[in-house]
């Protein structure tokens, strides 16, 4: 079946699962979730996952580029206006016999006449500029792979690659499929043009040329190293630059490094999921980074001069005013994630070590202490004086 007429037969938004009005992210996200799921390497042997893709991958050929799905909308619209579809391709008024019984030239279909003209090839002939007729440009897949970085590289940013392995143009052919040394042949059936006619009652349909298979060329001297396809799956590595900053998760597209595209089509994009290793110490907070420091009683208390460790190497003194509380921040301006802009902060939380064992030296003053401000409770404010006595409940 030609895939023009498919485009009658078939509602590929349900195919994608995604409504008519869906936009283009949306049906690109659908496709992409199905692809993870379908993909025959995620499922070896399945061969109904293998044509699940393969129909899912059709209708992401239609519908995710925007300018067919444009054309896709206005044939399924006019069809339905027409009476619907039916087992032939269409039903009800728009049958073989044209528009409620009378003929139909596409010559009088008005502003669609063009439209029709490419899609049911009356006279021959294909969009302008998108090769032969029976094949259009196909987008690469995108690629998704994991990288691993160390909290510091993280932090600063860094240029590094990854290693993939993938379809790829063949390094022998340079993806025109031909034995070095030969190339391609203009197909004698279809003349170069990949369709050839299909009579239909008033129409007549364009369906890709049986001897090249919609390509407009033969190669009668197939490529050793990918049997004529352009395309081979081998190992290659991919430059990435990985901004200041990112964190756990973060995706960074590398756009035009993915699969190939087909017959002409650009290629796909590469996502590189970064994984950072966790610090002992430091944690990212946007532009800043962060730190807990553990403080006396008596530094609380009285005030002190703490020195605070940097990501890099070396210290910090961060002063601490008498009375700070446990869980206060302080901020020490330019030691956190570097940006072009000016980099961030570090931002210090203090937090009060309370000891698990004194000496009795120390216990005596402690008592001492908490003798000499019994009188002040730090929670007196959630009794007000109107409360009653508080019930006896013993804790464990």
């Amino acid at each position: 079946m030609a895939p023009q007429r498919e485009w009658l037969e078939k509602d590929y938004y349900a195919v994608l699962g995604v409504p008519s009005d869906a936009d283009q992210k949306a049906v690109t996200k659908a496709y992409r979730a199905l692809a993870r799921k379908l993909h025959p390497d995620a499922n070896p042997g399945d061969a109904a996952a293998e044509e699940r893709f393969k129909e899912v991958s059709a209708a992401y050929d239609v519908v995710g580029d925007p300018d067919r799905r444009k054309e896709y909308d206005e044939v399924r619209a006019l069809a339905a206006r027409g009476g619907g579809f039916g087992p032939g391709g269409f039903g009800g008024g728009f049958g073989p016999g044209g528009f409620d019984g009378q003929t139909v030239n596409v010559g009088d279909l008005g502003d669609l006449g063009s439209l029709f003209g490419g899609l049911f090839n009356r006279g021959g002939g294909g969009r302008p500029g998108a090769g032969p007729a029976g094949r259009r440009p196909r987008r690469g897949a995108d690629l998704e792979t994991e990288l691993h970085l160390s909290f510091t590289d993280a932090v600063d940013g860094v240029t590094t690659s990854v290693r993939i392995l993938a379809d790829a143009v063949c390094s022998t052919c340079h993806g025109d499929g031909a034995r070095p040394g030969t190339s391609p042949t203009v197909c004698p059936q279809c003349r170069g043009q990949g369709v050839v006619a299909d009579d239909q009652g008033p129409f007549s349909f364009s369906t890709p040329c049986p001897r090249c298979g919609g390509r407009g060329s033969i190669i009668e001297d197939p490529c050793p190293t990918c049997a004529g396809s352009g395309i081979e799956r081998r190992p290659r590595e991919v430059k990435v630059r990985i901004p200041a900053g990112v964190t756990d998760g973060t995706r960074i597209r590398v756009k035009g490094r993915g699969a190939p595209g087909r017959d002409g089509g650009e290629a796909g994009d590469l996502y590189v999921i970064c994984r950072v290793a966790a610090h002992e110490l430091f944690r990212v907070d946007g532009r800043n980074l962060r730190i807990t420091a553990p403080v006396t009683f008596a530094e609380a208390a009285l005030g002190a001069d703490i020195a605070v460790p940097t990501l890099h190497g070396g210290s910090v003194t961060v002063r601490i005013p008498a009375g700070t509380p446990t869980g206060r921040t302080f901020r020490v301006r330019g030691r956190g994630v570097p940006a072009p802009a000016g980099a961030g902060d570090l931002l210090v939380t203090v937090e009060v070590a309370v000891p698990t064992r004194l000496t009795a030296a120390q216990r005596k003053v402690v008592e001492e202490l908490g003798a000499l401000t019994a009188s002040e409770s730090p929670r007196a404010h959630l009794f007000p004086a109107t409360m009653g006595e508080p019930e006896e409940v013993t804790t464990s």
